[in-house]
């Protein structure tokens, strides 16, 4: 197989939605049709307790939740697919923004009885902005859900996302048969409990009298109603436009029940676009370009707590990884070895020796490397497109209970800082300030400080919810300028910022200091002053 056959034979891609619309139980049976796992639940078997292959951290077995992204890799019909499993929950946006700047496809989830949800606008508000294709999969058809034209309908409604039907569904809830494949013209048998059959039908389609024989007289007195009525008047589906993010294939079925999943991967992986271009500073890097080149999207310590290993997740944009080589790191120009890489699958790694453009790999970090960092063997620096920073809007002021441990304490806020679990911030007495999106955020900090670094913590609130990075040559004027509902603290860059106690006092301090530049937003690798 010649190397842009092996390129074209990689995905990459993303599941996206709100919380408890399926999306890890999707995952998991994924993994279990590509033969990555043996029973949803366990890697390779290795585990007893069946806790979701992607929720690897202890504290989101406990929750049953996704508190942090995960990358998983497995060989599907030739395929090798990488699956970034993102946290649903709303708390944890910022580390979901970070995973979709590294896949080439979205699959996004939706409950069939809710439709779409608030978090599942704002992660493909993310997937819109980047032009990152949608594959929308609609999901617990075994209970009672919504109206399938009128959820259909909201994609565009409510996300302004043209959408094809690929797979229909016959019924839901009790009254749920099956769905009717539209491109292969074959209907998928649901019977609960026992394995699906598939019907291929003749050239009537839907009006093939075969399925009089299966299904219910007023399920196929819809299916056909409704299949003339998009057949009719649906969008026509285009491949190309699918491939530019304008048109959304949607799939019908049930993760939990484990109906659909196959005729979804089959489908995605024939529609599912092979790695492409990434934009940089000043151009684009190709997959089939010789020099090697890619960036870190996120770095997780602890993912062994025996072993306090590090590792910075790497989407490779080109060229070929020799286990051995010396790379350059953009930022600063030094010299680095890879001498030892993995391939993923959540916290199970195996040593891997080449990987090429379209892999996910994990480097092993001694402290080098900070999200966003390029590493590339061009002669030239090389900077792909950088993956900002948001200001949070809760804040605490944490300590140790145990000064004792204060060691443990620093070691563990700072290798927390460097993955971008929180924002880290530390005041002119050089105390720890964290920020996070939502009260969870701050829940897992403390549970993985006390589980991971033997420190436990106080914490306080602080009357703040609004940052801003602040642009200044002269720090002390700015120190003037402040009040007892602002505060001056330093990111992990050594960047200042304000904190307000609210827009309101921003726009006031905004008013009588307009001379003052404020920042909403900056990129990882900026620098201010």
């Amino acid at each position: 197989m010649s190397n842009i056959d092996k390129i074209n034979s990689r995905t990459i891609f993303g599941i996206i939605s709100h919380p408890d619309a399926g999306k890890t139980t999707l995952t998991e049976k994924l993994l279990l049709h590509g033969g990555a796992i043996r029973e949803a639940g366990t890697v390779k078997a290795r585990r007893n307790a069946k806790f979701a292959t992607s929720d690897w951290m202890e504290i989101e077995k406990q929750r049953g939740i996704s508190v942090t992204s995960s990358v998983m890799q497995f060989e599907y019909k030739g395929k090798v697919i990488s699956i970034m499993d993102t946290p649903g929950h709303n708390d944890f946006g910022e580390d979901t923004y970070r995973i979709l700047t590294s896949v080439d496809s979205a699959v996004m989830v939706i409950d069939g009885a809710k439709g779409i949800e608030a978090q599942t606008r704002k992660l493909f508000a993310v997937c819109s902005m980047r032009g990152i294709p949608v594959f929308t999969f609609i999901n617990k058809l075994d209970r009672e859900t919504r109206d399938a034209f009128e959820l259909v309908e909201e994609l565009e409604n409510v996300l302004g996302l043209p959408s094809v039907p690929v797979t229909w569904p016959i019924g839901s809830g009790l009254n749920f048969q099956g769905v009717y494949d539209l491109l292969r013209n074959e209907v998928i048998l649901y019977k609960a409990g026992q394995p699906s059959k598939t019907l291929k039908l003749s050239d009537d389609g839907v009006f093939d009298p075969l399925l009089e024989d299966y299904i219910a007289g007023y399920n196929l007195e819809t299916l056909r109603d409704e299949i003339e009525l998009i057949q009719g008047a649906g969008n026509e589906f285009d491949l190309d436009a699918i491939a530019h993010g304008k048109l959304s294939p949607v799939f019908f079925g049930s993760a939990l029940a484990d109906f659909g999943v196959t005729s979804f991967l089959d489908h995605f992986l024939d529609m599912a676009p092979p790695p492409g271009p990434r934009k940089t500073t000043d151009g684009y890097v190709y997959p089939t370009d010789e020099e090697f080149s890619g960036f870190i999207f996120k770095i997780q310590a602890n993912m062994n707590p025996a072993h306090r290993d590090r590792l910075a997740f790497f989407r490779i944009c080109s060229g070929t990884f020799q286990r051995g080589m010396t790379v350059t790191l953009s930022r600063t120009g030094k010299q680095m070895k890879l001498s030892q890489a993995t391939e993923l699958m959540a916290n199970e790694k195996e040593n891997i020796d080449t990987a090429i453009a379209g892999d996910i790999i994990g480097i092993y970090d001694t402290g080098n490397y900070q999200i966003g960092d390029t590493l590339t063997t061009c002669k030239q620096p090389l900077f792909f497109e950088p993956l900002p920073t948001f200001p949070p809007e809760l804040f605490c002021l944490v300590t140790p209970k145990n000064t004792m441990k204060a060691k443990h304490f620093q070691k563990g806020v700072d290798q927390l800082a460097q993955e971008g679990a929180i924002q880290v911030y530390r005041n002119e007495y050089n105390e720890v300030v964290i920020g996070a999106v939502g009260q969870l955020q701050f829940e897992v900090f403390e549970y993985r400080l006390k589980n991971e670094y033997n420190s436990d913590i106080r914490m306080d609130r602080l009357d703040f919810s609004v940052a801003r990075w602040v642009e200044t040559d002269d720090l002390e004027a700015v120190k003037d300028t402040l009040d007892s509902r602002s505060m001056l603290v330093f990111d992990h860059f050594q960047r200042p910022i304000i904190l307000f106690a609210n827009q309101f006092t921003l726009n006031y301090y905004m008013e009588r200091h307009s001379d003052i530049r404020l920042c909403e937003a900056l990129d990882v690798n900026s620098t201010l002053g």
